[in-house]
């Protein structure tokens, strides 16, 4: 979230974000109004207090009777203006970087796509003909958009996960094993909520606690070791020194795609489950800085494609796109054959202090200021999507499909036939 003085000091600022980024503008205007009141309240919630603190040093019992009838009106009052104050700060977008476009736009490209000299077949129709994918069993399973990976498809998929999780590793980030299963609080504090909430499964079981009590509080599956990641610092203050701060983390991760029916239903591109290895920074309340680490973080993921030999292009998201937290955002797209385009497959973001904010993380600087840090992450490989590239650009006339070099002494075999 912004700071309250910011979007009082930038009320016009604010609401011209939102438009672009195809936001309600009127929370904005909620929003001050209700602080205003918050504000008021509180101010006369003080004075009250102070008079009843007089009175009771008086022992003037009649008016301190009086004091405490008036606060019981208040202070309830006050309760719900907070609640509703809360709400509306968590609406609120970050202000765009001035280089973020309104459209999303290419600004690189990488790699030769490859030319088949023979009719190339899809991801589909390569896992079927090399049994490596059956989506009949998986939606037998698990319904719409299951799947199951096999033999050769299921050492690929955890070989790729694994380059990538070495890769990290060696820049530096430690590596986290991290809670999948979710409290609010740390969706809340992602930005995953309130905004994302649809594509969430929220679980209906929450279990029990010691005493044999239903747990009442509601949890939730991670779509992404991010929320897990960052709410590992809430509340914390670090010292200006430790950072920035590099972490990692490997999980599954489940998304309910409740926005995304009809669109990529075919194949594993769009799917309920997946694995991800991600990687957040927490680095000082710069924008230059944090936008050097957004750039260091890309070149990471752009490492593991070309070692991968896998065409790629970069994308800088547009404010439509780049949803309401973020300051700078880019997307990396791979090619994939039976597309005839690229599929994303790698998400990079500079959200600034705007996690931050909502998860209560700062750091103490060496003069003893207390700020909030600035929060990114990204994307270093997602699978089983990653696939899809891996084996439609490496297919070959024979049938067999080539296992990049990199990932061949963790397969044990240079190519996949039958």
């Amino acid at each position: 979230m912004l700071s309250i003085d910011f979007i009082r000091q930038n009320k016009e600022l604010v609401k011209k974000e939102a438009v672009e980024k195809q936001l309600d503008p009127k929370v904005v205007d909620q929003l001050l109004a209700i602080d205003e009141e918050r504000r008021e309240l509180i101010q006369k919630i003080e004075v009250l207090r102070q008079q009843r603190k007089t009175a009771s040093q008086k022992r003037d019992i009649e008016t301190g009777k009086k004091i405490k009838e008036e606060l019981g009106k208040l202070e309830p009052e006050l309760k719900k203006k907070e609640e509703e104050y809360k709400n509306l700060m968590l609406l609120v977008p970050n202000i765009s970087s001035p280089d973020t476009p309104l459209e999303d736009k290419e600004i690189y490209r990488w790699g030769k796509k490859p030319k088949f000299n023979f009719p190339p077949l899809s991801h589909l129709e390569l896992g079927e003909k090399l049994d490596l994918i059956d989506l009949e069993k998986g939606a037998q399973t698990a319904g719409f958009r299951g799947y199951y990976l096999k033999n050769e498809a299921a050492q690929l998929h955890f070989a790729l996960l694994f380059y990538a999780w070495q890769k990290i590793i060696s820049k530096g980030f430690t590596p986290l094993l991290v809670p999948t299963i979710l409290r609010e609080f740390a969706l809340l504090g992602s930005g995953h909520f309130p905004f994302g909430r649809e594509d969430i499964y929220q679980i209906a079981n929450p279990g029990k606690l010691e005493s044999g009590k239903t747990i009442s509080e509601p949890l939730f599956l991670a779509g992404t070791a991010e929320p897990s990641l960052l709410a590992y610092f809430a509340n914390e203050t670090l010292k200006e020194e430790d950072l920035p701060v590099k972490v990692c983390g490997w999980t599954q991760c489940y998304r309910s795609e409740v926005g995304s029916y009809g669109r990529d239903t075919q194949g594993i591109y769009r799917i309920h489950e997946f694995m991800k290895v991600e990687q957040v920074v927490l680095c000082p309340d710069d924008e230059k800085v944090s936008d050097e680490w957004l750039e260091k973080m890309r070149i990471y993921s752009e490492e593991i494609l070309r070692d991968l030999k896998l065409p790629y292009r970069v994308i800088q998201v547009g404010k439509k796109e780049m949803g309401a937290g973020k300051r700078k955002m880019y997307d990396l797209e791979t090619w994939m054959p039976s597309r005839q385009g690229y599929g994303e497959t790698h998400s990079d973001s500079n959200l600034t202090d705007w996690q931050a904010r909502r998860l209560n993380i700062k750091y103490k600087t060496k003069k003893g200021e207390i700020k909030f840090v600035h929060c990114l992450n990204n994307t270093v490989l997602a699978s089983p999507r990653i696939l899809i590239a891996v084996l439609e650009n490496f297919q070959q006339k024979d049938g067999s499909i080539l296992i990049p070099k990199v990932l061949q002494g963790l397969i044990g075999k240079k190519k996949i036939a039958r």
